[in-house]
């Protein structure tokens, strides 16, 4: 439990009202159409564009305060900087490609490409990647805290404020509730930046007080765990969300530019969270849980006032993916599922079937928050296992020379899948084997993930 004063509740309070009322005021304006419902009718402009791609990004606001305790600038160098490069190489390569497509999800195009059975299977790990459970986990931790609320309870309380609204509006909810968060993670890590900064000083106070290794950019982790987090940051090219925000945009332009934009908003946002994690290990030094190094740091130097604008930031940038992995998960469910399984079903029907989806992705979520006690071990579960069934197959899908046939694109999904789960449950019986047992799952997936997409090239020739 921290101590906040009456002032500092008012304000959060007032957050989450604000957030409501703007999600339910622009859900009137949403269209009855599957494209009006699952993508604001394809109409969205730069600066929103720009708006919920940034505030999207960083739902793992309390990740983030943890790896970066525990490890220092490594935190930025695996986190920040692979994702940089390919969300560049992504604007440049696939933004314009993917809106051009004029198609509504992932799946939708791996099925274009390579069949119906790739598609409902892609669906099944689109689904379990855009999981809202790590993010409804860290919500309902930080109202636990704050409100001294069981946690199931704040489990119950953070689905509501993230998904009462997008039954109404859909996808332009999303967005505008997204803009608003924006504004609001920003001043609040910019209030802590500058209170941490001129209560302790500079680069000279952290270097003196950090340990060596939190200013080395790999810290003292082994090079296999950057490498994998850096193979993690592969997501970039299968991320719902960058294909949902294209799928969107106004035109190609709009969703190569809006990214390319981002990645220096993101930059700017990634220099504040690196800095008050930094902060939070030289200030506070040791502490039981490192998931909270962000909120026991405003304990420590935030005055009343504006302790309440950080955590509505923190609420803010946890909130802001939360609902945006929400509705892509429902998506998923209504969209890539429910409509597709069902024979020459009207498409006015999606809008329903996602609503249908909003309510099992909640309750999935829910379930799984409540079944994990670690952000990061969620993130990395997930990603390890997952990525590599498709990665390759959506890269390929968007160009021809790299496409492989519906057979090859059957096996390679689900054998990527496979081999990577395998190692995950045997890998700890080689412990006593150092260059074996350092080999990640997800190394094993995508090696084989690419072998047989390489076979099925060479096959086509």
């Amino acid at each position: 439990m921290v101590s906040c004063s009456s002032l500092d509740i008012s304000i959060i309070i007032v957050f989450f009202a604000a957030v409501l009322l703007i999600g339910f005021l622009s859900g009137r304006k949403t269209k009855d159409s599957a494209e009006g419902f699952l993508l604001s009718g394809r109409k969205v402009g730069l600066l929103l564009f720009i708006l919920t791609n940034v505030a999207t990004w960083y739902g793992g606001i309390l990740g983030v305060g943890e790896f970066t305790y525990r490890y220092g600038v490594v935190s930025w160098f695996t986190q920040g900087l692979p994702y940089y490069i390919f969300a560049i190489v992504f604007a440049f390569l696939f933004a314009k490609k993917v809106r051009e497509s004029s198609l509504f999800t992932i799946p939708d195009k791996l099925e274009e490409a390579y069949g119906k059975k790739v598609g409902l299977l892609s669906a099944l790990f689109v689904f379990v990647l855009v999981s809202p459970a790590p993010y409804l986990l860290m919500l309902a931790n930080l109202i636990s805290l704050i409100f001294d609320v069981p946690i199931l309870l704040s489990l119950m309380i953070a689905i509501f404020l993230s998904a009462a609204y997008l039954f109404k509006g859909g996808y332009n909810s999303d967005l505008t509730t997204d803009a608003f968060e924006f504004f609001v993670m920003f001043a609040g890590f910019i209030v802590i930046f500058f209170f941490a900064y001129s209560q302790n000083g500079g680069f000279e106070f952290l270097s003196s007080a950090l340990p060596e290794g939190h200013l080395k950019l790999t810290g003292d982790t082994s090079i296999t765990f950057v490498i994998v987090w850096f193979l993690i940051a592969l997501w970039t090219f299968t991320d719902p969300g960058f294909h949902q925000r294209c799928y969107a945009a106004k035109n190609g332009n709009v969703a190569k530019y809006g990214i390319i934009i981002s990645v220096f908003l993101w930059a700017c946002f990634d220099f504040l969270t690196t800095s008050t994690g930094l902060y939070s290990k030289a200030v506070l030094q040791e502490i039981d849980n490192p998931v909270l190094a962000f909120p026991l740091l405003a304990e420590e130097i935030l005055s009343p006032g504006f302790k309440g604008i950080f955590y509505a930031a923190l609420f803010a940038t946890i909130l802001s993916t939360l609902n945006s992995f929400l509705f892509l998960s429902a998506t998923t469910v209504g969209k890539d599922l429910i409509y597709k399984l069902q024979p020459k079903e009207s498409a006015d029907k999606i809008k329903n079937y996602t609503r249908w989806g909003l309510l099992i992705a909640s309750l999935m979520s829910i379930i799984l928050a409540y079944s994990f006690d670690s952000v990061i071990q969620i993130w990395y579960s997930i990603g390890s296992l997952c990525i590599p069934s498709i990665i390759i197959l959506v890269i390929g899908a968007y160009y021809k020379k790299l496409l492989v046939s519906k057979k090859i694109a059957l096996i390679e999904t689900i054998t990527a899948f496979a081999v990577s789960f395998l190692w995950f449950l045997i890998r700890d019986n080689f412990s006593d084997v150092n260059v074996i047992n350092e080999i990640e799952p997800m190394i094993i997936g995508l090696s084989t993930a690419i072998l047989i997409h390489i076979y099925g090239i060479t096959k086509n020739k």
